[in-house]
C-alpha cells in the first residue's frame, strides 16, 4: 500500500513523531532527576547526622564547661552587653549571697563589696579580699572572675613583717658591735685613769683618746638619727638647687688646704626641689667630703649640678683610689665601711635621704682613678609632696632623742674639758 501524499497526513505524522521524541527525553529527564534527588537525600541525611552529632558533642562540652565552671574555687559572673548578669556559678552565688541574674553588675557589686582596696582589689564587710580579673567576650559582654586573695594577701604582710623584723635584727647586731667597739676602747681608758696614779702627761693622753672615743660614737649616733629621719620625715619646703649645692659645698671641707681641688659645675638654673633642705644639703655634703677624703691632695673633685628631663642631676667625681668590682653593690649598705675610723652610715645615710625624696643614688661610674656618685631628685612642681608620708610622732621622738644625745654629750665634754 503506498504511502498517503495527503499533506495533513503529513504533518501529523511528523507531529506524532516529535511527540515521541519529545517523551522519551522527559522520561529521560525525569529519571536523571530521580538519581540526583536521591543523592542529594543521602547527602541531606549524611549533613543531618554530622549535624546531630555535632550537637550533641557541643553539649557535652557545654556541660563539661559549665561542671568546669561550677567547680571552680573563685566565683565566675558572665555580663552581656549590657553589664547584665547572665551566668554565675557556685561560688560566686556563695560569695553575693543572693541571685544575680538579670541584676546590672554594678549594683550587684555595690550590694556586696564595701570598698575597693588600693591595689584594685574587693573587700567584703568580713574583711576578705578578692582580686577580680576579667575578659572581653566577642558580644561586647565581659567574664569576672573573683579570687580569694585574702590568705595571699596576709602571708605576703607576715613575710614582709618577718623580713622586716630580721633587718631590724641585723642592723641591730652590726650596730651594737660599732658601739661596743669606740665604748670599749673608752671604758679600758676610764679604768686606767681611775687607778689614780697616772703622770699628768699619760692622763691628758687618756682624756684626750677617751674624748675622741666619745666623739666617734657620736658621729655614730649622729648617723643613725639622721638615716631614720631620712625614711621617716615627711615635711617639706622648696629650695633652690643651686643654693643646696652651694651650702653643701660650704659645709664640706672644700675650703680647707692641703686638700683636693673642688671645681663647681651649676648648669640647673632656677630649678627647685622638694624636701628636708638640711638632710638635702647633708647627702650632698657626705659625698663631697668623700670624694675629697679619697683624692689626693692634688687632685681635682668635680662637683657638678644640670637638670634633665624633669629632674635635678647633682654629680660628684674625685680622683681618688676607686671603688673595687666586688664592692661596687655594697657601699651602700649600712655599716659597711672600709676604713677604721668610719662609721659604715655615710653612703646609707645619703641613700636614705635621697629615697625619701623620691629621688635615687647610684655609683655611676668608677676606675682605678677615681669614682663618680650621682643623686638625682625630681623639680618640685605645684602639686608636688614628698613620698614618704612620716609619722608626726616619730619625728618628735627623733628630735627628742637628739636632743636628749647632745645634752649628754655637752656634759661628758665639759667633764673632760
Amino acid at each position: 500500500m503506498q504511502p498517503s501524499t495527503d499533506p495533513r497526513v503529513l504533518q501529523l505524522s511528523q507531529a506524532f513523531a516529535l511527540f515521541n521524541d519529545t517523551s522519551r527525553a522527559l522520561a529521560d529527564s525525569y529519571q536523571e532527576l530521580e538519581r540526583r534527588a536521591a543523592d542529594l537525600s543521602q547527602q541531606l541525611a549524611a549533613a543531618h547526622s554530622a549535624r546531630l552529632r555535632e550537637l550533641a558533642e557541643k553539649e557535652r562540652l557545654a556541660d563539661r564547661m559549665q561542671a568546669l565552671i561550677e567547680a571552680l574555687p573563685g566565683g565566675v559572673v558572665v555580663l552581656d552587653g549590657k553589664q547584665r548578669v547572665v551566668q554565675t556559678n557556685a561560688a560566686a552565688r556563695a560569695l553575693f549571697g543572693q541571685p544575680l541574674l538579670e541584676q546590672t553588675w554594678p549594683d550587684a557589686a555595690r550590694r556586696a563589696f564595701a570598698s575597693m582596696g588600693d591595689n584594685g582589689s574587693l573587700k567584703l564587710a568580713d574583711g576578705r579580699e578578692f582580686a577580680l580579673s576579667q575578659q572581653q567576650l566577642a558580644d561586647a559582654g565581659r567574664v569576672l572572675l573573683l579570687t580569694d586573695v585574702t590568705q595571699a594577701r596576709t602571708l605576703q604582710a607576715q613575710l614582709g613583717h618577718q623580713q622586716r623584723l630580721s633587718a631590724l635584727g641585723e642592723m641591730s647586731a652590726r650596730l651594737a658591735h660599732q658601739l661596743r667597739t669606740p665604748l670599749s676602747a673608752a671604758m679600758l681608758y676610764a679604768s686606767r685613769l681611775g687607778e689614780g696614779v697616772l703622770p699628768s702627761d699619760i692622763v691628758t693622753r687618756l682624756a684626750g683618746r677617751i674624748c675622741e672615743r666619745l666623739r666617734h660614737l657620736d658621729r655614730l649616733i649622729n648617723d643613725m638619727l639622721r638615716y631614720a629621719r631620712a625614711e621617716h620625715d615627711g615635711t617639706g619646703e622648696r629650695v633652690l638647687a643651686s643654693s643646696l649645692m652651694q651650702r653643701a659645698l660650704d659645709n664640706s671641707g672644700a675650703t680647707q688646704s692641703g686638700i683636693a681641688q673642688v671645681v663647681v659645675s651649676d648648669g640647673c638654673g632656677d630649678a627647685q626641689l622638694l624636701g628636708n633642705a638640711g638632710l638635702l644639703v647633708a647627702a650632698l655634703g657626705n659625698l663631697i667630703d668623700n670624694a675629697l677624703r679619697f683624692s689626693p691632695p692634688d687632685a681635682l673633685v668635680r662637683v657638678s649640678a644640670r637638670r634633665l628631663g624633669g629632674e635635678v642631676i647633682f654629680a660628684v667625681a674625685d680622683d681618688g683610689p676607686g671603688v673595687p668590682e666586688p664592692l661596687r653593690e655594697r657601699v651602700f649598705e649600712p655599716f659597711f665601711t672600709t676604713r677604721s675610723d668610719g662609721t659604715g652610715l655615710g653612703l646609707a645615710v645619703v641613700r636614705s635621704v635621697i629615697c625619701a625624696h623620691g629621688g635615687r643614688v647610684a655609683l655611676t661610674a668608677t676606675s682605678t682613678r677615681g669614682a663618680v656618685f650621682e643623686i638625682r631628685l625630681p623639680e618640685a612642681r605645684a602639686a608636688n609632696a614628698l613620698p614618704a608620708g612620716g609619722s608626726v610622732r616619730l619625728q618628735q621622738a627623733v628630735a627628742e632623742s637628739a636632743s636628749s644625745h647632745d645634752r649628754r654629750t655637752q656634759t661628758i665634754t665639759r667633764e673632760f674639758a
